[in-house]
């Protein structure tokens, strides 16, 4: 059975415990409780085959950085969560990013961006377009999320393993990590080259 461990990262107030809780519990609550560390875990089928999962859920607060270094280092997969409805948390997510890298530093990281919060349009503050344009811009996959109502939250973690299942079986990462893409060489003559979930050179994915 595969194991796999992610992590989510983020600022405080996104939305990370609620997408963990939503996907292994099925529930959701509006109560903030701010986070240092937790770990929620689930038994899935993915593709035929069981998998289990662990979230660690980590701390936005800067205090705990150093614990977040930690956290990263022993995580597999990762999940770089905002709000749409605090533009703060969508202009820090590189702060996120470089930490990803600097913890990662001798392995690139697998990741995809989260955007949360997508049933309260009406408090938008970040456009889905500014979404993309920077998962574009890192060639990460990109996706948007409710943890209240659920809508993509299954699909963002199925879509996780498979990445980092084809990670496993030889797929390649780019130098600064975001999406897999499989090894172009040693394809036979007149078959199909096989494409790369995050698209051309830098690219990135709407996961849809």
């Amino acid at each position: 059975m595969d194991q796999w461990r992610v992590t989510a990262l983020g600022d405080g107030a996104v939305g990370k415990t609620s997408i963990a809780v939503q996907f292994t519990l099925h529930s959701f609550t509006e109560a903030y409780d701010p986070t240092i560390e937790d770990a929620y875990r689930k038994q899935t089928m993915v593709d035929g085959s069981v998998c289990h999962i662990e979230i660690v859920d980590t701390a936005g607060q800067e205090e705990y950085s150093t614990l977040r270094d930690q956290w990263v280092r022993e995580g597999q997969g990762f999940i770089l969560v905002y709000s749409i409805t605090e533009r703060r948390s969508f202009e820090r997510m590189e702060t996120f990013r470089q930490a990803l890298l600097r913890a990662k530093s001798r392995q690139p990281p697998l990741f995809i961006l989260v955007g949360n919060k997508c049933d309260q349009s009406y408090e938008r503050q970040v456009l889905k377009q500014e979404g993309e344009n920077l998962a574009q811009q890192w060639g990460c996959e990109f996706i948007e999320t409710s943890a209240r109502t659920g809508h993509n939250i299954e699909k963002l973690f199925i879509h996780l393993i498979r990445s980092l299942r084809m990670v496993r079986d030889g797929a390649e990462l780019p130098p600064e990590g975001g999406a897999p893409r499989k090894p172009s060489g040693g394809s036979q003559k007149g078959s199909k080259k096989p494409a790369r979930p995050g698209g051309g050179k830098k690219g990135g994915c709407i996961i849809s």
